[in-house]
Formats: structure tokens, C-alpha cells, sequence
């Protein structure tokens, strides 16, 4: 097909398309995120695990929070979906366009470009809303009793002490997530949809597919690509969840996670030159005195040293600590997570809501 009978790109169709489908699919699979962010963040060389798996960690965080604790900070997740999906989404529809040669078609090295550059984009929104979202889900570990931050509370004391770098912690994991991903699912759905379309090469961007065959292929490629870059988002999770700690089986807060190490005065000591570290319990060991970490300079909260830094520093001790499995997870949660979310992206886009909304006529 020659390039000359390229029609105009509906671009905002494709937005409005890409944001009720985060919409839509984030109120379904919020809770298994949650679920997925908890077991990502245990740090299994701390002593007993505080979940022994997804579903434990799901029957646990239930009990704990009840139903609507389950959806802790999904209103800043929702929030900033709808302009991260429509980024994602319609950037890799417009970069397919742009990138198609003279014959109409896309090589697959081009529509690997196409989303990797999509993945890109969308890490401007992703990358706080992601960093919100993880402390969030976390902070209900710590206490279900007395006042909860906000995610507006939050994000303006970060910014008040950190500036909008603040904001943007653990910003190239995100990028090397996001970009991953993209690179693999995008082309991938692209070539599982042809597979089901009796009309290939009939749209200069993406051929057309039953609904149903849009779903099947979202749910595929985008499961497949999550357990591809797995490893990595174990690793944005440490990096934006420095600071947080861990509730220990008992109830109060004690073992520290791993996003620090921390140590804390002794009740009973006077000395305030002696440290009191945290045995596996939580509990102070060894005297008592002023918390500190073991690198911790004078001056700084004890809560906000990092125990990662940066991503060849986590790496390094997630390996040597935990093992390799330990970059998998909450595997199985993020297929849970990310399939039926790209499946019901998908299929958003099939069935042109955005377009009936617009009034756009879709017709060939």
C-alpha cells in the first residue's frame, strides 16, 4: 500500500481511548498490584518472611485492611493513568505511523523503535505515579490504626524537601522497565492480532482483529513481557521504596525492610554513644543510644538512608543476599496484573470508544 493513501491519524480518539482503558483496567487488577508491590519489596535474608505468597500475601493484606484497603493508593494510580495509558498507547499508534516505508508496512526492527520510544514517553507520568503508588501501598503495612498520608500529602513533602527530583526517584528503572516492555510487547500483539485478522495489511497501522482476538493477544503479549522484565521492576520497587519499613508478624513495626537498615536506641541504656541494633524480631540488641544506620552520617534520619544505591548497587545485593529468584518476585502477580490490563486496553481500542464518544467515523 503506497504511502500517499495515508489517512489522518485520530489522535484524539486515541487518547481518550487510552485513558478509559487504564481507567477501566487498573479498578479490576489494583488489588493484585498491591499484592504484587509487598512481595517485591520483602527482602527474604531479614529473617522469616512476613509472606509465604501471593496468596498468603493477599489473605494477610485483606485481613488486615479489609476491602477498601486493598484499593490504598489507587486514587493517584487512577489519577495518572488515564494521561500515562493514552501517552503509551496512542505514541506507539503514532510512531507506527510515522515510521511505515513506502510500501505501507512496518519492518519489525521499526516497530521495535516504535514502542521502545512509546516506553519512553510515557515514564514523564509513570515514573511519580508509580513512586506514590508503591509508598502507599506500603505505608498500610505499617500501621492500620491512626492517620494515613495522602498521596497529595506526600508528593508535597517530597517536593518541599527534595524539589521535583524528589518526585523522579528511581526515574532510570523506570526507564529501563517501561522501554523494555514496550520493545517487546508492542510488536509482539501486533504480529499475535495478525494472526486472527482475515483482513491483514488493510490498515496502514495495525490490521483489524475480532474484539475477542484483541483481548486474547493483549493478555498474551502483555503477560509475556512482564515476566520478561520482571527483574527490573524488582528493582524499581527497592529503589522508590527506600525509606519504608516492614511490619514484623507480630504486629508492631520492627524488622526493617529492605529498602534500609536501620538500628534504634536501647529503652534502657543511658549512653547515648552506644547503638542498639535490630535482631530479626525487631527488637534492640547489643546497647542502646542515638538510631543509627551503619553508614549513616550525623544528622540524617535514620528512616531516610537508602539501603540501595542506585541500580548496579541493588543489583548486586539483591543477588548476593537473596539469589537470583529474588529478581522474580511477584511474577505471578504482575501476569495477573499487566495481562488483563493490556487485554482490556486492547480491546477499548477495537471496540473505537473514544471515537464514539467523539463522534469520529470509523468506517474504511
Amino acid at each position: 500500500m503506497a504511502l500517499e493513501k495515508k489517512t489522518q491519524f485520530p489522535l484524539f480518539s486515541k487518547i481518550l481511548n487510552g485513558g478509559i482503558a487504564g481507567i477501566v483496567g487498573v479498578s479490576i487488577v489494583y488489588p493484585i498490584d498491591l499484592v504484587k508491590t509487598r512481595l517485591q519489596n520483602q527482602n527474604s535474608s531479614t529473617g522469616e518472611k512476613q509472606y509465604k505468597n501471593m496468596l498468603d500475601c493477599f489473605k494477610k493484606s485483606y485481613r488486615a485492611s479489609g476491602y477498601l484497603g486493598m484499593y490504598r493508593g489507587s486514587a493517584v494510580n487512577i489519577l495518572l493513568v488515564t494521561p500515562e495509558k493514552a501517552i503509551k498507547l496512542t505514541a506507539n499508534d503514532a510512531f507506527r505511523y510515522v515510521l511505515l516505508n513506502k510500501q505501507g508496512k512496518l519492518t519489525l526492527p521499526r516497530e521495535m523503535i516504535a514502542g521502545g520510544t512509546a516506553g519512553l514517553c510515557q515514564t514523564v507520568i509513570t515514573t511519580p505515579m508509580e513512586l506514590l503508588k508503591i509508598k502507599m501501598q506500603l505505608s498500610a503495612q505499617q500501621s492500620t490504626s491512626g492517620p494515613r498520608t495522602s498521596a497529595l500529602r506526600l508528593a508535597t513533602d517530597l517536593i518541599s524537601s527534595q524539589g521535583l527530583r524528589g518526585l523522579y526517584r528511581g526515574c532510570l528503572s523506570t526507564i529501563m522497565r517501561d522501554v523494555s516492555f514496550s520493545i517487546i510487547y508492542f510488536p509482539l500483539f501486533a504480529h499475535l492480532k495478525a494472526l486472527g485478522s482475515n483482513q491483514q495489511g488493510t490498515d496502514l497501522v495495525t490490521c483489524e482483529a475480532p474484539f475477542y482476538w484483541s483481548f486474547i493477544s493483549g493478555c498474551a503479549a502483555g503477560g509475556f513481557a512482564a515476566v520478561a522484565v520482571n527483574p527490573i521492576d524488582v528493582v524499581k520497587t527497592r529503589l522508590q521504596a527506600q525509606g519504608q519499613s516492614k511490619e514484623v508478624p507480630g504486629g508492631g513495626k520492627g524488622t526493617p525492610g529492605p529498602s534500609s537498615v536501620l538500628m534504634k536506641p536501647h529503652s534502657q541504656s543511658r549512653d547515648p554513644h552506644k547503638l542498639a541494633f535490630l535482631n530479626a524480631s525487631g527488637e534492640a540488641k547489643g546497647g542502646g543510644g542515638v538510631a543509627r544506620s551503619l553508614h549513616q552520617p550525623s544528622g540524617i534520619p535514620a528512616a531516610e538512608i537508602p539501603r540501595y544505591h542506585g541500580i548496579g548497587d541493588a543489583v548486586m545485593k539483591i543477588m548476593s543476599e537473596e539469589g537470583y529468584r529474588a529478581f522474580f518476585k511477584g511474577g505471578g502477580c504482575r501476569v495477573l496484573v499487566i495481562a488483563p490490563l493490556f487485554g482490556i486496553a486492547q480491546t477499548v481500542y477495537y471496540l473505537g470508544v473514544g471515537e464514539y464518544l467523539l463522534g469520529v467515523n470509523t468506517s474504511k
